[in-house]
């Protein structure tokens, strides 16, 4: 098996709650990390012990306890907003790694529990302190607490906000770099160095060009 083959199912062993608390960006990179060598298999929370074992069966390595560095196995929590507190700032928004809080600028924000993981990320994320993890009421903890079919809704969730966030930024890129041409349209029409213009729209283009191509699968 393949270190690639072996990170993808790694992938698809983990709960998908992208919270960070194996000390890397989402699921995916950790995966990766445990394919490589870099990481433990211990290192995620919201899987548990069950989750410790389907990673060792998968990567034959032994199971072990959860590294306590990471954090503790408990009970499924979800983001709950104060409204009477919520100022609107949407910074709580831009932290949600599943796009499952709703709301808009100077507005009050509503978090969709059905969507939520219990990642937590929005908590440190809110200014005013108007957020809470609340538990669901069940004692259950790791993946007996968090069922495939929500795993997968929330890796396409995720998968969907990253899409997002490529778009916008290369919709971004693109206004840049089209009143950074129109500038030097202005100047070409003023008289200005002919070969100082065409080296400056080189390296707009090629920005653009990376702006692009990072945004390819």
């Amino acid at each position: 098996m393949t270190p690639a083959d072996l990170a993808e199912r790694l992938h698809d062993a983990l709960p998908q709650t992208q919270c960070t608390r194996c000390g890397y960006p989402d699921c995916r990179a950790y995966a990766q990390a445990i394919a490589t060598g870099e990481a433990g298999i211990n290192q995620c929370p919201p899987g548990g012990a069950e989750g410790i074992r389907r990673l060792s069966a998968i990567s034959g390595r032994p199971v072990i306890p959860l590294n306590p560095d990471n954090g503790k196995e408990g009970p499924l929590r979800l983001a709950l907003i104060d409204e009477d507190w919520c100022i609107g700032c949407t910074l709580c928004m831009k932290a949600c790694p599943v796009d499952c809080i709703i709301g808009a600028s100077k507005l009050m924000h509503t978090v969709v529990a059905e969507q939520c993981t219990g990642c937590e990320l929005c908590v440190p994320a809110c200014p005013v302190d108007c957020i809470a993890m609340v538990a669901v009421g069940s004692p259950l903890t790791g993946w007996a607490a968090w069922i495939p079919e929500q795993a997968a809704q929330a890796r396409e969730r995720y998968a969907w906000r990253q899409q997002r966030l490529q778009r916008d930024k290369l919709e971004h890129d693109e206004r840049l770099a089209a009143k950074a041409q129109a500038g030097l349209d202005e100047l070409a029409s003023a008289g200005a160095d002919p070969q100082a213009i065409a080296s400056k729209r080189a390296i707009v283009e090629a920005a653009l060009a990376r702006a692009r191509k990072q945004r390819e699968p």
